[in-house]
């Protein structure tokens, strides 16, 4: 362990300089962003940095070698390279899916043993492969998933680190120091994507890591919910309306409320500052919540839940009396 305080910055370092590497050499054009239905940017971009995050967060692992569960690994490889077949070649909705759910399904039986029930292991596993898909849809505006990362595997590094899990603790700082790389070329105006193949890897392990702190009693069921709650709402209110609408929701589209934004005339770079704050409150009031008495805790959710309604409410208004910029 002398030597896994440094795996941060090794993540970071491989991260940045792969991603360097990805935007000047001609692999960029293996996979490249075309504008569509869903895009906010008007010029091809290449969507392979994920491979570079990917890598950092792969080395960092590797100077930390902590003692995580190998279906975690194993699970982020297969997402993986189903996700970056897909950006280069496209792949079958349904069959894209079935493997999200044979990940999902194998990491949540592996890690939680048959006393929690058959209910528990089928709840974990469709959390786990809903938070894959709600990751690759809020990846549509420059900086907003790099930036979710950054922020939301730091404050999991902290709580890890608070409850004496250093080794876990430093695995999760890692995989947000490749991220803070990336977004050195991906804040706006973004030369390079994660692409599926960067933010369906990610999302798991966000979901995979956060069952995981919970398991080893780090946090509570509820803390990686709030972290990534900015994701998690938006992208689960966004399907809701319009499963109400009866859309379909499989196709391509720019109704989320992030997109929204952009389209109302705040931009990228304002829509992912924004974003952060928001990103930073919910994690410094999981982090505060973790030390509170019970009742405390239900008053830091309520609150939450209010804040978002209001949000909510805030971007549907404004999105009703005023005409879209972009």
């Amino acid at each position: 362990m002398q030597y896994a305080a440094w795996a941060p910055l090794t993540a970071f370092t491989t991260a940045l300089v792969t991603t360097w590497w990805l935007v000047r050499s001609r692999f960029f054009r293996i996979a490249l962003d075309h504008p569509n239905r869903r895009s906010l940017h008007q010029t091809p971009v290449p969507r392979t940095g994920g491979l570079a995050v990917c890598a950092g967060i792969l080395i960092g692992a590797a100077v930390v070698a902590p003692n995580l569960p190998m279906v975690i690994w194993i699970g982020c490889a297969v997402v993986l390279t189903i996700s970056f077949a897909d950006d280069v070649r496209g792949v079958p909705v349904l069959l894209r899916l079935g493997v999200h759910l044979l990940a999902a399904g194998t990491c949540a039986a592996s890690v939680l043993t048959p006393d929690y029930g058959m209910l528990t292991i089928a709840v974990a596993a469709l959390a786990i492969a809903w938070m894959m898909n709600l990751f690759n849809f809020m990846d549509g505006s420059d900086g907003l998933a790099g930036g979710m990362v950054l922020i939301g595997f730091s404050v999991y590094g902290v709580a890890a680190w608070a409850a004496g899990s250093t080794a876990f603790a430093l695995t999760n700082f890692s995989v947000a120091a490749a991220a803070a790389a990336f977004l050195v070329f991906n804040f706006h105006p973004a030369r390079i994507f994660l692409g599926d193949v960067g933010a369906v890897p990610l999302g798991f392990l966000a979901a995979a890591l956060g069952l995981l702190g919970w398991l080893q009693r780090d946090w509570t069921w509820w803390f990686p919910l709030l972290v990534f709650s900015p994701f998690v709402v938006d992208a689960s209110v966004t399907l809701a309306r319009r499963l109400l609408r009866r859309e379909r929701v499989w196709e391509a589209h720019r109704d989320h409320y992030y997109q929204r934004l952009v389209q109302l005339g705040w931009g990228h770079r304002r829509t992912a500052l924004a974003e952060y704050v928001l990103m930073l409150a919910c994690g410094a009031a999981a982090l505060t919540a973790l030390s509170l008495p019970a009742a405390g805790r239900i008053a830091v959710l309520a609150t939450a839940v209010v804040i978002y309604l209001a949000l909510i409410a805030s971007v549907e208004n404004a999105w009703k009396t005023q005409p879209p910029r972009e």
